[in-house]
């Protein structure tokens, strides 16, 4: 040490200058050090506390007590009597209002923001059908019913309001399958500027009690957020059958959630600038309360295309197509009668493919005839089907079967 002094003391001012420099630039690297270490301990303290943290559960408000304590219905199932954080003002707390709840004491330590259910929001339809009105053949009458009913209250709602009627709020389509009843609502979506949801009956149907009716208020919130709306219920027969006094559990929340719906087609909320369309093959089972005007005001048929009809549809589907010749879309409609536009859209197909088959790129008059007699044989084999499973239910059950 004695001799380190005397080294020191023997340098001259200016190395004893740098010297200090140096150890100044040591000391500020070492602090910088210091600090950046002092930062990953902060860090890591923080992350072992949010692993160690239990899990907070989340609950809606449903009431609030007069001494503060609020009623809650916990996700995990139960209704609770919880109390508030100090943290939280109890004037913000609203029935409905979405709460987190800890595990140790059932306390509400924050209120959660409103969210939309992604089940529900991914009902929305967000890319457009390319599907048009001038797709669709044969259904004339039916397009003109739609558009005044659906797109005009929308476009020119002051003409409602001059006049002094209400506009209609829905619109079921009805009639065999394939006949283009999804396509309508395809070709309202592609056409319409308005917000398009698309859902399926059976969606509706929940495991849980109370689920499916709380899937169709929010759809509904949804569209009244996001209107002017379309909301397009396919196969809607899946909750809207007709109601029995007896049934298993299941029926019963079907029930419950078909209530729901024809609460929010005519109930206390009104539905605005919101339209509702929906679609089945089955409306001899539908129940009658979601008939009656006030909810579907407009029941259009949609029926097999007339020889007229399997025209259109035929040059609609060709238009795309190298044909023959020998091709006549007079002829082809006379061949189909009682398809479906569905069944004339997959002879169309299957002639392509005939055409492919023997390494041809132009469809001939005999790919359709194939077509046609294959697209034939192949709806009497599903229709033998379905008799004979009628036949043996009925076997099996001693009840006839009306198909």
């Amino acid at each position: 040490m004695a001799a380190t002094d005397e080294g020191i003391a023997n340098m001259d001012v200016n190395t004893l200058i740098e010297y200090v420099r140096y150890l100044e630039k040591k000391v500020r690297e070492l602090e910088q050090y210091n600090l950046r270490i002092r930062q990953e301990l902060s860090y890591y303290k923080q992350e072992l506390e949010k692993l160690m943290t239990p899990p907070l559960i989340e609950a809606v408000v449903l009431d609030v007590l007069p001494d503060g304590r609020v009623v809650v219905k916990s996700s995990s199932g139960p209704n609770l009597i919880v109390n508030v954080s100090s943290k939280i003002p109890i004037d913000r707390l609203r029935p409905g209002s979405s709460v987190a709840i800890n595990q140790r004491g059932s306390t509400i330590v924050e209120i959660l923001p409103d969210r939309e259910d992604p089940y529900v929001k991914a009902m929305e339809v967000l890319e457009r059908p390319k599907v048009r009105y001038s797709d669709i053949g044969g259904l004339e009458k039916q397009i003109k019913i739609l558009r005044e009913t659906v797109e005009l209250p929308l476009l020119k709602p002051e003409l409602f309001e001059k006049v002094g009627i209400e506009p209609p709020k829905g619109v079921l389509l009805y009639g065999p399958p394939g006949t283009g009843k999804t396509l309508l609502a395809k070709a309202v979506a592609g056409e319409s500027n308005a917000t398009f949801i698309r859902v399926v009956g059976s969606e509706f149907v929940q495991k849980y009690i109370g689920e499916g009716a709380r899937i169709v208020r929010e759809v509904f919130d949804l569209a009244r957020r996001k209107a002017p709306s379309i909301v397009f219920i396919d196969e809607i027969d899946a909750i809207a059958s007709r109601r029995m006094d007896i049934g298993t559990s299941g029926e019963r929340e079907v029930q419950r959630t078909l209530m729901q719906l024809l609460a929010e087609l005519d109930g206390f909320d009104p539905l605005d600038n919101v339209k509702v369309i929906a679609a089945t093959n089955r409306i001899d089972i539908i129940d009658p309360a979601i008939l009656r005007p006030g909810r579907f005001d407009r029941i259009i048929y949609v029926p097999l295309p007339d020889r007229a009809g399997r025209v259109e549809i035929f040059k609609i589907h060709t238009r795309k197509m190298n044909l023959a010749d020998d091709v006549s879309i007079e002829v082809l409609a006379d061949l189909t009668e009682g398809f479906s536009g569905a069944d004339i859209k997959a002879t169309c197909t299957e002639a392509g493919y005939n055409a492919i088959r023997e390494e041809r790129t132009i469809a001939t008059m005999r790919d359709f005839e194939r077509a046609i007699s294959e697209i034939r044989e192949r709806k009497e084999g599903e229709r033998k089907e379905i008799l004979g499973l009628h036949s043996e239910l009925a076997r099996k059950t001693g009840v006839m079967l009306s198909y």
